[in-house]
């Protein structure tokens, strides 16, 4: 029996499970870890290892195989960290090693277990559940863990579990990230330990400042409404300090202006000591500061500075064997973010650096862009850079002990790809993911002066002649995300659009990342003109290569998040070009969407109210001549129901015809099965019945 994609890409949570991904190397070398599901189909993550003189992989922790709770007895802060990690899979869905990687430490169901990764024995710690981000400390005698706001220590052996500090409220956490580092920064943690495990360093976070919104869940009334901590912009962040925790009692505070630098980007304890960086509300600096750990003075080591904002590199900082700092910094000559060793550039002109992956030695892995569709993997060392990556697509990967793994998708083929390169060998790790039962068939553009990166999909087997087809633009458009990129999995979706009949056209605007920083900082103060007038001209170019097949007289637009937001701008603001729209969790008010995010594109809601004004929805509402289906996940703690409900009533005020769907109990990812696949099919329906009757 064969399966449509709309289910099998809802099934296999859009072809992930199977993926190896989160890989580890020993540092000598001998073994790989990482994760995988034993299926195309399977959502339970296990733990893996490779043995790099063989190429054998070994399951060596398989939740089926232990007797452990199930996804319901996740701890609330696992559930914010997947989401904010827009992770869709179950089981062991991170995992943490020692120094050497013997041992291994994971949660099931808020329980502790630990692993060894030669013997592939596995044993559950006794610690206080729910357990939250375990990190057994360098020399793999013990573990630190986050429980109930708390961090507390369990040995290896599973004696002496105990709190190293309390919460002095219920307001104060120990260990944990705050909402922002979480999902604008992507730091997921709150703690790191010292070389040689005998200090921990210790974010603590206090809520108290933070307003307070309530998430209800209408569709089960009986349950009371889940309250979070929403610094919205223009309105109170947590309060972050760091304080260093001895193992065996002490605590002594890290001392940084925390009043100029509230933001906690990063801290990073290796050989050659600890540093933190810390950023101001305005982002427009970033420092990066010694901390001494026997009094928490700190020093300052570098800073970065830019008149618009300073961009967080995933990776930075590190160090390299011998010590010197490896950091960022934008060249305006060449309009690139290089990458520096001991604050010299050592990438060319032209090379936009994406995200530093590690150091081994002197050796530096990095990922970056030369052609924006395109993300590959690099090298540098003595004084030479490297591409480590071949043919067209989006690569990754890490390096150590003199061995590399490469993984990555490319535009000529389905599937993912990863392989472990030894000075010896190459081996690769097999991939359990399905194949799609579509193939896609894209075209991949440089439309207009500004050459955006456009992507066109017709339908399979469509010919000159078939008839003109009318269009669905299908963008994110906005800061952090790309669509357009050399994948060809990634296009499945929008052949599966096109052969419903539609002629599928994607494209990267001004904002979107891989075109240097002067192409990321166009949408300062102005989301609307920039975006949308890309847009516009994408299509256009699409229509003149393809005068045939794309009626511009019958042009739908769809979008999630940002992406949301720009659909329904689309048909408000330009319904001569936009004929429906729908709009997936939009933001349409920016004051409701986060701190660091929204600041350091808009600027603060005091100081530039008019940003606010100008970017907003909820204004144009009479302006709406066009269909609108407006959809939003109830259970959303990102961009939250809010923001639909208030244009709704907007739209509404101003009889303006529209359509809503609500989603009860999905949050901004929709991983349910029977939800992703009918919402495709809803939107399909929407949009053939509204660009029919233009």
């Amino acid at each position: 029996m064969s399966i449509s994609y709309p289910r099998q890409s809802a099934r296999t949570r859009r072809f992930s499970l199977g993926v190896p991904r989160a890989f580890q190397i020993a540092p000598d070398g001998s073994r790989v870890a990482f994760l995988r599901t034993r299926a195309g189909d399977d959502p339970v993550t296990c733990l893996w290892t490779l043995d790099t003189a063989t190429g054998e992989e070994e399951c060596v922790a398989d939740p089926a195989a232990l007797d452990v709770p199930g996804e319901e007895a996740l701890p609330a802060e696992e559930r914010a960290r997947r989401e904010r990690a827009r992770e869709q899979a179950g089981g062991i869905v991170g995992y943490a090693t020692d120094r050497a990687m013997g041992q291994a430490v994971f949660t099931l169901g808020g329980r502790l277990y630990a692993v060894d990764l030669g013997t592939a024995l596995v044993r559950e710690l006794p610690a206080r559940p729910p357990v939250f981000d375990p990190r057994p400390d360098p020399a793999g005698r013990r573990v630190a863990y986050v429980s109930g706001r708390t961090l507390r220590v369990v040995e290896l052996d599973g004696a002496d579990d105990r709190a190293l500090v309390e919460p002095e409220s219920d307001q104060v956490s120990y260990g944990l990230a705050e909402f922002v580092a979480a999902e604008e920064m992507g730091r997921m943690r709150g703690h790191w330990w010292s070389p040689d495990g005998g200090t921990l360093l210790v974010a603590r976070v206090d809520e108290t400042p933070v307003q307070r919104w309530h998430i209800a869940d209408p569709a089960n009334p009986e349950r009371p409404p889940s309250e979070i901590a929403y610094p919205a912009a223009g309105t109170p962040n947590a309060l972050v300090s760091l304080v260093l925790l001895k193992v065996d009692g002490g605590r002594i505070a890290v001392d940084w202006d925390r009043g100029m630098f509230p933001y906690l980007v990063t801290a990073v304890w290796d050989r050659h000591g600890l540093l933190i960086v810390v950023q101001p509300r305005d982002q427009r600096s970033q420092r990066v500061l010694r901390v001494d750990p026997t009094n928490g003075e700190t020093v300052l080591l570098h800073t970065e500075h830019d008149p618009v904002w300073t961009e967080v590199i995933p990776g930075l900082p590190v160090r390299t064997h011998g010590g010197d700092l490896v950091w960022a910094t934008e060249d305006s000559a060449t309009d690139t973010r290089r990458l520096t060793v001991a604050d010299e550039p050592v990438t060319p002109g032209g090379l936009q650096l994406r995200s530093v992956l590690g150091v081994d030695g002197e050796s530096i892995l990095f990922t970056a862009w030369e052609e924006p569709t395109e993300v590959h993997l690099y090298s540098y060392e003595g004084g030479e850079v490297t591409r480590l990556s071949e043919g067209q697509g989006v690569f990754g990967g890490t390096r150590s002990g003199g061995v590399t793994v490469v993984s990555g998708a490319r535009l000529d083929r389905l599937g993912s790809q990863a392989e472990v390169r030894t000075p010896t060998a190459v081996h690769p790790v097999a991939s359990f993911a399905e194949t799609p039962v579509i193939t896609p068939r894209v075209e991949l553009l440089r439309s207009g002066d500004r050459e955006l990166r456009t992507a066109v999909v017709l339908p399979t087997g469509w010919e000159r002649g078939h008839g003109r087809l009318p269009v669905l633009m299908d963008p994110y458009g906005g800061p952090h995300a790309q669509r357009v990129l050399a994948v060809q999995r990634s296009y499945c979706e929008a052949q599966w659009l096109a052969d419903q009949g539609f002629a599928v056209v994607i494209a990267d605007g001004r904002g979107t990342p891989g075109r240097g920083p002067a192409w990321e900082r166009a949408v300062r103060g102005d989301f609307v003109g920039p975006v949308l007038d890309d847009q516009i001209s994408a299509l256009i170019e699409a229509a003149r290569k393809h005068p045939a097949a794309l009626d511009l007289d019958r042009v739908g637009i769809r979008g999630w998040s940002f992406g949301g937001w720009l659909a329904a701008l689309a048909v408000m603001h330009r319904p001569d070009v936009f004929h429906a729209g729908v709009a997936g969790a939009p933001v349409t008010d920016w004051r409701l969407y986060d701190t660091h995010y929204t600041e350091r594109y808009l600027g603060h809601p005091d100081e530039e109210p008019e940003n606010y004004s100008d970017n907003s929805l909820l204004g144009r509402a009479a302006d709406l001549k066009r269909p609108l289906m407006i959809i939003h996940g109830l259970a959303d703690d990102n961009v939250v129901a809010a923001h639909t409900l208030r244009l709704s009533s907007a739209l509404l005020a101003a009889g303006r015809p529209h359509t809503v769907l609500p989603l009860s109990g999905v949050t901004h990812m929709t991983p349910q099965e029977v939800v992703a696949e009918n919402l495709l099919h809803i939107q399909v329906h929407f949009l053939k019945e509204a660009l029919t009757s233009q």
